[in-house]
């Protein structure tokens, strides 16, 4: 059921604290990790607590959710200092973009220069 934990989703156990991460930034409705497969300097991924499938599911469900996910990019930006030298943020929607952890989750990259359009 969306926005129940899942026994089975990773991120989620990241939330419950079953598995580790390198937390970044908490806050009520989201937490922020470094990426364990960095693809910039600055790579770090924010989740929201409860599960959704995807950002649209998300959108769809808890758009308030949406807003603090971006709110805290800019900050995790900040305290990376990417914010003035500029960074990238990437939600991954389905198999087919290369979402491979089914929670949604949303990408900040910054740190060296990013090419557009990406790979």
């Amino acid at each position: 059921m969306a926005g129940e934990p899942q026994a089975d989703c990773l991120f989620c156990k990241i939330v419950a604290g079953e598995v580790p991460a390198t937390i970044v930034r908490e806050t009520a409705t989201t937490v922020a990790f470094r990426d364990i497969n960095p693809q910039a300097p600055t790579h770090v991924l924010i989740i929201p607590k409860v599960h959704h499938p995807d950002a649209a599911a998300l959108a769809a469900a808890e758009p308030q959710v949406v807003a603090d996910i971006l709110c805290e990019a800019r900050k995790v930006a900040a305290e990376d200092g990417v914010e003035e030298t500029g960074y990238r943020v990437v939600f991954n929607t389905g198999s087919g973009a290369g979402q491979t952890v089914f929670h949604a989750h949303l990408h900040v990259l910054g740190g060296r220069g990013l090419q557009w359009p990406p790979g």
